[in-house]
């Protein structure tokens, strides 16, 4: 019996760490190293080196060896989400931060 609630409070300890709504998400942050395996992945270089930088509230930081994560941050940057960017397209990686609600300056008004 004592297995079964360890189980179960197991359960809703990762539940509750993971579980967080779209609008709970403050800002977020790519990691990823600068060259190695960034320069294997030519498409996830494509939008942290182009497009990345056009995001409100996403900042990227280059860390040697790490291989490219976004991270989802909520308030006083609390982690509520990491995702490996290095299986996906650089649609996907657009598409991951347009759907958690984050706005794409474009080229125009940047200037």
């Amino acid at each position: 019996m004592s297995k079964l609630i360890l189980c179960f409070i197991t359960i809703c300890v990762v539940t509750a760490a993971t579980a967080y709504e779209k609008s709970d998400i403050v800002s977020a942050k790519i990691e990823t190293c600068r060259g190695c395996s960034l320069n294997r992945l030519p498409e996830v270089k494509s939008f942290v080196m182009d497009d990345a930088p056009f995001y409100d509230k996403l900042d990227v930081k280059f860390i040697s060896g790490a291989k490219p994560e976004l991270i989802f941050l909520g308030n006083s940057d609390q982690e509520l989400e990491r995702i490996g960017l290095s299986d996906l397209s650089r649609q996907e990686c657009n598409e991951l931060l347009l759907e958690a609600g984050f706005n794409k300056k474009t080229k125009k008004e940047e200037f």
